[in-house]
């Protein structure tokens, strides 16, 4: 049997059985099936002269060097993506923890694309963590350029590739708190994402799933995305295309590679490959 047709006919009952993400629906619609999507942006107040920014009482200053930003930022991710945002952005600036906590449930984060594709920026990227403020926007502009397409956080693509492609479109963004070298060493000791893992609805393989701590994870899954991206900028740019196009990753990547992600991406986290040791060193 053609491999493409075995893979289409595994993953389809389970798309129809997960319901929500059917492909029978536009996939945009689908970000709603998560209560908070329901949930109203109050508080909230337009910045003067900048629609796309919104933030609360008080933290107008910080809400100006967002605006600042946002021109360039969408330009990059709209470049690394192969394709314009579908849908106007808008970013959502807390001046408070109390406000981002309200929104964003999961701890220690300083920004989050919350389902509904609503970009929130915490208090901590104007002050303690000022310094990773465009990092982090183009980090989560890229999930917002992408969930704008195919839904929040797709399942259909694993999150090793949701993550490694934001940190690679924001120069390591997101992945700044451990080096390629801690990620080779622990891809070393046995601790590497699975790549023949695959992602569905209710089951996500995060850092937990592969003993790696969230950073290093981070940094092994932008490691991937590069690779992938200077083996073959044409593959690759076709597969993000694909991917954009809400086509299934496993079924795009075998048309577009001819093989799976574990056997193109084998030496991906072996520092002595070849493409290692020829590849410019990340910032």
């Amino acid at each position: 049997m053609d491999f493409r047709l075995y893979l289409l006919l595994l993953v389809l009952p389970l798309s129809l059985l997960a319901g929500c993400t059917s492909v029978l629906k536009d996939p945009r619609m689908l970000i709603v099936s998560d209560a908070r999507a329901l949930q109203p942006m109050e508080g909230f107040v337009p910045l003067p002269h900048e629609s796309r920014v919104f933030h609360e009482p008080g933290a107008e200053a910080y809400a100006r060097r967002v605006a600042s930003l946002l021109d360039k930022s969408i330009k990059r991710v709209e470049a690394a993506h192969n394709l314009p945002f579908a849908e106007p952005v808008r970013i959502f600036i807390c001046g408070t923890e109390a406000c981002f906590k309200r929104y964003v449930l999961t701890p220690k984060l300083s920004a989050a694309v919350i389902p509904d594709n609503r970009l929130i920026l915490s208090p901590n990227l104007n002050e303690r963590e000022s310094w990773r403020l465009e990092p982090l926007m183009l980090h989560e502009l890229s999930h917002l350029h992408l969930g704008q397409r195919v839904g929040h956080y797709h399942s259909n693509i694993p999150v090793w590739f949701h993550e490694g492609w934001a940190s690679l479109t924001a120069d390591g963004g997101g992945a700044e708190f451990a080096t390629d070298e801690q990620a080779f060493e622990a891809a070393q000791n046995g601790k590497q994402i699975d790549l023949g893992k695959r992602d569905i609805p209710g089951m996500r393989h995060k850092a937990a799933s592969f003993d790696l701590n969230i950073h290093v994870f981070y940094r092994q899954a932008m490691l991937l995305v590069k690779a992938l991206k200077q083996q073959d900028a044409e593959r690759f740019r076709r597969l993000t295309l694909a991917l954009q196009n809400n086509q299934d990753f496993e079924i795009a990547f075998w048309d577009i590679y001819g093989a799976g992600p574990q056997t193109i991406l084998a030496d991906a986290l072996n520092p002595e490959s070849a493409d290692n040791k020829a590849a410019a060193p990340a910032q």
